[in-house]
């Protein structure tokens, strides 16, 4: 494999699909010697079958307005790769969705879905959709039309959709509702739904107990843990709220969190109750947090600004893609900041990680430290299929032993020589060749 060689046919198909193309590439440096050593994968086309995404369905989205207008949108939905299990991957909407977006998170997650060690494949879709400021009529309109286009193509054995970015429980409920009417079964095709619809217990958390379980092994592999440590977040969202959640009860001392408008410094640390307005914060509607800082009078509120300058231990970027650059890197060193686990889908730039990496700054890649949101969604799939549905606490351990046994895969093909553990390298590896392998036992199809 000769990765500029693969990079260059691929951005001359993909034009201008920057955070595709980045994905890709990050991937193919680290794989690229395991791979050469394998002459079964070249000789079958494996990297270039993998990296472009089995197809995409695109389509239009109308739906009415509560003044009685007709507003479009267009939709998506992609399907990666499923070698070793259904397509399974979010529904993002947001105005920012292209396809260059949902098909570095379809790629993504692809690998992700392998390191769970769950029969998943990978998949993504969305639309170009603002929920913000939308009425509940709105939103379960939008939603019942986008599910007029994609219901032919999913189901429990074929592709399983969960929400991502503005798909909470309230729009997968309206998903789900439409495509029971349009399929006329209640097979539990999405995952992410209410409990009362055969949802599964701390999916909503998951993604972010994920994170803080991923770091704590990797402390652990160093002789330390969380407890104690002062933790800077992004976001304030279901992932943020869930490292949240689950670093104050591990004893952790979470100081900030961040939104569009800029971030909260919270002096004292967040308690149950900070935890909990952090969800009301979100129900709002608002995407802003400066109202954190009249509730609790003593943290500040910095417009327009981002997170990573305040002094801490551990930093979890978990609000969106490439939000954590090269110089929010420098400033995190400088301040002695000695792990970064990304909470969201690749929101650190490469020259962030690099530089992190070069100061021997632990880095947990978000193909291996959020896997904990789909895990759960396997999990999920899992109750639906049998009929049953586990405690809090029996969902909770095997999340735990997941985010355990996905730790060790990536330790085993990411230590260096020297003892530092290369996470985007292990996580990279040990993803590939259980696609790779699947891929090479069930022939070019």
């Amino acid at each position: 494999m000769n990765v500029d060689k693969i990079m260059i046919a691929l951005e001359k198909r993909n034009p201008n699909q920057t955070e595709y193309l980045q994905a890709v590439r990050d991937v193919l440096e680290s794989i690229e010697d395991v791979y050469n050593e394998n002459a079964r994968f070249e000789n079958a086309s494996i990297i270039e079958r993998l990296i472009e995404p089995d197809r995409i369905l695109s389509f239009k989205v109308p739906w009415l307005d509560d003044e009685g207008r007709v507003q479009i949108n267009h939709g998506y939905r992609i399907q990666y790769n499923n070698a070793i299990g259904p397509y399974k991957g979010g529904l993002r909407f947001h105005p920012s969705v292209n396809l260059s977006i949902l098909k570095f998170l379809g790629f993504e997650q692809t690998l992700k879905n392998s390191l769970t060690t769950l029969p998943m494949g990978g998949a993504m879709g969305g639309a170009d959709f603002d929920p913000k400021g939308k009425s509940q009529s709105e939103l379960m309109r939008f939603c019942q039309s986008f599910m007029l286009e994609m219901w032919r193509i999913i189901g429990p054995d074929t592709d399983v959709p969960a929400g991502d970015i503005g798909v909470g429980s309230k729009e997968v409920g309206y998903l789900f509702g439409m495509y029971k009417k349009l399929s006329g079964s209640h097979n539990g095709v999405f995952t992410g739904k209410g409990v009362a619809s055969s949802g599964s217990l701390i999916r909503s958390e998951s993604s972010g107990y994920g994170a803080v379980y991923f770091v704590n092994e990797m402390l652990r592999n160093t002789s330390d843990s969380i407890c104690g440590k002062r933790v800077a977040i992004s976001g304030f969202g279901n992932v943020s709220w869930g490292v949240a959640k689950k670093a104050v009860a591990l004893g952790a001392k979470v100081v900030t969190i961040s939104g569009p408008d800029g971030y909260i410094y919270d002096k004292d640390g967040l308690d149950e109750r900070k935890v909990d307005y952090m969800l009301e914060l979100r129900s709002s509607n608002e995407d802003i947090v400066k109202p954190y800082s009249y509730e609790f009078e003593d943290a500040e509120f910095h417009p327009g600004a981002k997170p990573w300058e305040v002094k801490c231990d551990i930093a979890f970027p978990c609000a969106t893609e490439n939000e954590l650059d090269i110089n929010d890197a420098r400033a995190l060193i400088r301040n002695g900041c000695t792990c970064v686990c990304e909470g969201a889908n690749m929101p650190c730039t490469s020259e962030a990680i690099d530089l992190l990496q070069t100061h021997k700054v632990l880095f947990a890649p978000g193909k291996a430290a959020n896997a904990g949101g789909v895990a759960t969604s396997g999990l999920e799939m899992t109750q639906n299929a049998m009929k049953i549905s586990w405690s809090e606490e029996e969902v909770d351990t095997r999340l735990q032993r997941i985010m355990h046994d996905i730790h060790t895969l990536c330790a085993t093909y990411g230590t260096r020589e020297d003892g530092y553990v290369d996470y985007v390298k292990g996580a990279n590896i040990a993803g590939f060749l259980k696609i790779a392998n699947a891929m090479l036992e069930q022939g070019i199809v």
